[in-house]
């Protein structure tokens, strides 16, 4: 069938509802995901409170925004603001555009007879039609625009309606296909405009398809594969991942796990063009003084560097963590740039570590997280996370002769006036407003780790163990903290039909995004009403960011990792008072699941506790994992079932003075009536199968018995 036989949508009458329909497909699922609330931790996290600017702060907080607008979906609301621009425009056209409705062929109302009319009356008016539009009896009137055409054409029309009515045959076509003459012919239409195959207009419809077919949808498909394909699960470029690899070594510093991001491939987007060696001299100089407080082996290994791109990214770096001002705008925005970027590299550092399983690379990638996110060089005092606080102060209070650096939870302990006079050089609205600080931060004090399998008493080979730890958020300088409640460190096994909580993961309704590092993420602490910490403090960091807690166990003989690090992010309880922001010293839980080595023994491994926003807040803990033999747990089972003894007994009173308890005993004392009474019918049954395979002699004595019975009665 040719072009032509097909019937177009010439008035616009159907093809706006074709156009209307696909727009919509693709707008209102693109308007759902824009419109829809960003779960990310970083956007719904509480914030420290603090008042504290650093200087530059309009340059961090611009390039916050700008990440903020990177995070907006531009693209995506310029499409949907397209889409229902068109959906708009195709309903307009929608109502003011006449409708044409095919005209179905009725012989009554070319007739203008009622359906009601008999035989009778319909033979009558046909006499009388035919006297009066037979086109023998009339002639065409030129004030009605007749002619001899239209007038045979009604009376054609009204023969076949007066056959429809009478003529049982034409009368079956009639009703049949709707028609007289029978089945007509039909056509089919297109609800496209005929202007889009008319001639000369084929070859642009063709270059359009081309150009969607050919061209746009091969670079959309294309730059999404291979932009998965280019990047690490970390996020990371792979040509930076594989740099950062070469400079991987088990004796790492963070000195040297800062040097090695400073490879990635990223910072070339941000150094572009001229702007990949300006102003290095200058930052060179900077960094080069002795108040920078750089270390001999950091400055050699900077020195060391021949591409012009990585020297300014590393020297960047080390301005950026010795808070050293550059007197230029541009090379502090590019100096806070380099940061986030940094920091992400980082992340892949810490995937090469894991892979090694050793753990002093592991604990300096780590540690230079913590450095990154606080703007602090390696070796500088964990008293410069707080606000107003500098070298100089750090050095009146340790003294000049320190030769390690006091921390912040023992700087926090002090008196309250001796710290102020330590502190003399503050006023004290930046005294209140380090100290604000210092009591917010989220201080996870361990009270106690275990380990313990669900359900059973004793750990056995290849068991799934679960690695229980217990504490408390104690910001530093927190008095009056109450005692631990030992009922609080206990941790209850979950019901048996409470899967979400035998797996450890969250319920179906609360699972949220993954977190950004790709480790095993402990969901135990996960739960439908999980608490947020507050995002870190950083005020130098040109990111958002929310603190993340590592769990692992290490080998400290063999200094290799046991078992690889567990993120958290939430809590399973507040952590602060709403209304007062004091801590609420509720008891936390975090619960890392592995599996029990194949052997038995007593595994010794040290348990570190890392937070990745803050630098000397970390915990270690020495834990034992004792891996008993499979027969070892059989006998504390069968002792388990042992009976307790009776509570009227003297055995059972003084087993109640213990502190067993009533409730419990009269649990097992139903369990062991349930035991004798199921004994009792296992013994009638077989009474009962004995008296089926009796003798004779058997059956005559129950008759005797029953007769006696009735003798008696």
């Amino acid at each position: 069938m040719s072009g032509t036989d097909y019937n177009y949508d010439d008035n616009g009458q159907f093809f706006p509802f074709f156009v209307l329909t696909l727009t919509g497909l693709v707008t209102l699922p693109l308007t759902y995901n824009i419109l829809k609330k960003n779960e990310d931790i970083e956007n719904t996290a509480p914030r420290i409170q603090s008042d504290f600017k650093p200087k530059h702060d309009d340059l961090i907080q611009a390039q916050r925004r700008a990440q903020k607008r990177k995070e907006f979906k531009t693209k995506r609301t310029i499409a949907v603001i397209l889409g229902y621009l068109i959906m708009a425009w195709m309903v307009y056209k929608i109502i003011v555009t006449k409708r044409i409705m095919p005209k179905i062929w009725d012989p009554y109302e070319i007739l203008g007879l009622s359906r009601s009319t008999s035989e009778q009356a319909i033979k009558k008016h046909k006499r009388l039609s035919s006297l009066k539009y037979h086109p023998d009896k009339v002639r065409p009137d030129a004030s009605k625009n007749e002619t001899v055409e239209t007038l045979n054409d009604r009376w054609v029309e009204m023969s076949k309606a007066y056959s429809a009515l009478l003529d049982e045959e034409v009368r079956n076509n009639w009703i049949q296909y709707g028609h007289p003459d029978g089945k007509q012919s039909f056509s089919i239409g297109i609800a496209l405009p005929k202007l889009m195959i008319s001639e000369g207009n084929g070859k642009y419809v063709l270059l359009f398809y081309a150009l969607i077919l050919g061209v746009a949808l091969p670079y959309v498909v294309g730059k999404w594969w291979y932009g998965t394909q280019a990047l690490t699960k970390d996020g990371v470029i792979i040509a930076s991942a594989g740099k950062i690899f070469k400079e991987y070594k088990e004796e790492i510093t963070i000195g040297g796990v800062v040097a090695a991001t400073s490879t990635g491939e990223e910072f070339q987007q941000l150094l572009k063009g001229s702007r990949s060696d300006a102003g290095l001299s200058k930052v060179e100089k900077s960094i080069f003084a002795p108040e920078a407080g750089l270390s001999e082996q950091d400055l050699s290994r900077l020195k060391e560097i021949e591409d012009p791109l990585r020297r300014k990214v590393l020297a960047l770096l080390w301005a950026y963590l010795a808070r050293v001002d550059l007197g230029d705008d541009t090379l502090e925005s590019e100096k806070y740039a380099v940061a986030p970027i940094a920091f992400l590299l980082n992340d892949s550092f810490t995937s090469i570590a894991l892979a090694f399983s050793v753990v002093a690379p592991l604990l300096a990638s780590y540690h230079a997280s913590q450095h990154i996110i606080q703007a602090l060089l390696p070796d500088a005092s964990p008293l410069l996370q707080l606000p107003h606080f500098t070298p100089k102060t750090v050095q009146a209070i340790e003294g000049a002769d320190a030769k390690s650096h006091m921390s912040l939870q023992k700087f926090m302990s002090l008196p309250q006036s001796s710290r102020r006079r330590l502190v003399a050089d503050m006023s004290d609205s930046q005294y209140a407003s380090a100290m604000q600080v210092a009591r917010q931060m989220p201080n996870f004090v361990v009270a106690k780790a275990f380990f313990k399998v669900i359900g059973d008493k004793v750990i056995t080979p290849s068991a799934l163990v679960q690695l229980v730890v217990k504490g408390r958020i104690i910001p530093p300088g927190i008095q009056h903290v109450p005692e631990v409640n030992e009922a609080d460190l206990e941790d209850i096994d979950p019901e048996e039909g409470d899967l979400d909580a035998l797996l450890g993961r969250k319920s179906a309704k609360s699972r949220r995004k993954k977190p950004i590092i790709d480790e095993p993420t402990a969901g135990f602490n996960n739960k439908e009403n999980s608490i947020q910490p507050p995002l870190a403090h950083a005020p130098y960091f040109a990111r958002n960011h929310s603190p993340r807690w590592r769990v692992f166990l290490t080998d400290a003989r063999a200094g290799r990792i046991g078992v690889p690090p567990f993120t958290f992010t939430e809590f399973d309880k507040p952590i602060f008072n709403a209304a007062d922001n004091t801590p609420t010293f509720n008891m936390q839980t975090f619960k890392c699941q592995f599996q029990a080595p194949p052997q038995v023994g007593q595994f010794a491994f040290k348990m570190h506790l890392i937070c990745d926003s803050y630098v000397g807040l970390d915990s270690t803990v020495d834990v034992i994992l004792d891996v008993q033999d499979m027969s070892k747990a059989a006998v504390v089972e069968s002792e388990d079932e042992i009976s307790e003894p009776d509570e009227d007994t003297l055995a059972g009173q003084m087993q109640a003075m213990k502190g067993g308890g009533a409730a419990g005993k009269r649990k097992k004392k139903k369990a062991v009536k349930a035991d004798e009474e199921e004994e009792e019918e296992e013994e009638e049954e077989e009474e009962d199968e004995d008296e089926e395979e009796s003798d004779t002699d058997g059956e005559v004595e129950e008759v005797s018995d029953t007769d006696t019975e009735t003798d008696e009665e």
